[in-house]
């Protein structure tokens, strides 16, 4: 087991305390008359709750952690994260579109992951914080996963024990994006006992708690995965890209129970790929 890189009370009671500040901002701002929308180049909407959230993580971090470095949706990234670095991670409203249409699935998401010597990336920690649900869930490295409502005592959470697709529910948040895979995930959607499309971070979060088995979304960025991929796996799922490969650092992000995700991946993927490692 490798050492956590830094004090991880001290890093989980900081998520704590910018996810409280996070959510000052985006609450206040919620269905606003004033609020105030622009479509990034990307042609995906940003209002100004996005980037006030985003600029009040980052202030706390060059206090609190001037070491650390910022990857952030609205601001962007440093030219060079070295060997050795630790960088933070924020999509400061996952969901902007229920967001900005009144609709509570939206959250702010904070990560925190390690690069080593050699350059490989591994995630400490991450927190989903969603207060227009009245709910958090965090995690840690080798510490668990656990989830809060309306601010009472964290719980413990797990991922279901379904192992068979009859029994199972999938949520997901898009029917795009599936390219060459659609008819292949059509079909594995006829063989689950629910589908459901919730969507974007509460897909995976209901994975975490075992209340759904399987989340499936083929495009996502870097700042919509990381505290999600720790919270499911410090639960006992599995979340990896659509090719197998573990963790939030592909281009989609596929969250199970560990019985199910082969199956799926075997399911959706001609050529069989199997969960890659770590």
């Amino acid at each position: 087991m490798r050492a956590y890189p830094g004090d991880i009370n001290s890093d989980i009671e900081l998520m704590k305390r910018l996810a409280d500040e996070s959510d000052a901002i985006s609450l206040d701002r919620y269905s606003a008359q004033d609020l105030k929308i622009e479509t990034k180049p990307d042609l995906t909407p940003v209002t100004d709750a996005d980037r006030a959230v985003e600029v009040k993580i980052r202030e706390i971090l060059k206090s609190e952690r001037s070491t650390d470095l910022v990857v952030g949706e609205e601001f962007g990234r440093p030219d060079v994260i070295a060997p050795n670095s630790r960088y933070w991670v924020i999509d400061p409203i996952d969901g902007t579109k229920n967001f900005l249409r009144g609709v509570p699935i939206w959250a702010t998401l904070i990560g925190l992951v390690h690069r080593d010597e050699s350059g490989v990336d591994r995630v400490l920690a991450g927190i989903v914080s969603a207060p227009a649900l009245f709910r958090r869930w965090y995690a840690a490295k080798n510490f668990g996963a656990f989830t809060e409502v309306n601010g009472g005592i964290a719980t413990q959470i797990h991922t279901s024990k379904v192992t068979n697709l009859k029994d199972a529910s999938l949520s997901f948040s898009d029917l795009a994006g599936w390219g060459d895979r659609k008819n292949s995930y059509l079909n594995f959607l006829e063989k689950v006992w629910r589908v459901r499309g919730i969507g974007d971070f509460w897909s995976h979060m209901l994975v975490a708690e075992g209340a759904v088995d399987i989340a499936a979304e083929p495009a996502l960025a870097l700042w919509d995965m990381v505290p999600l991929a720790i919270i499911v796996e410090e639960a006992g799922g599995v979340f990896s890209d659509l090719e197998g490969n573990q963790g939030p650092f592909g281009k989609s992000g596929i969250s199970a129970n560990s019985a199910l995700h082969p199956i799926f991946l075997d399911s959706i993927n001609p050529d069989s790929i199997k969960t890659g490692s770590n």
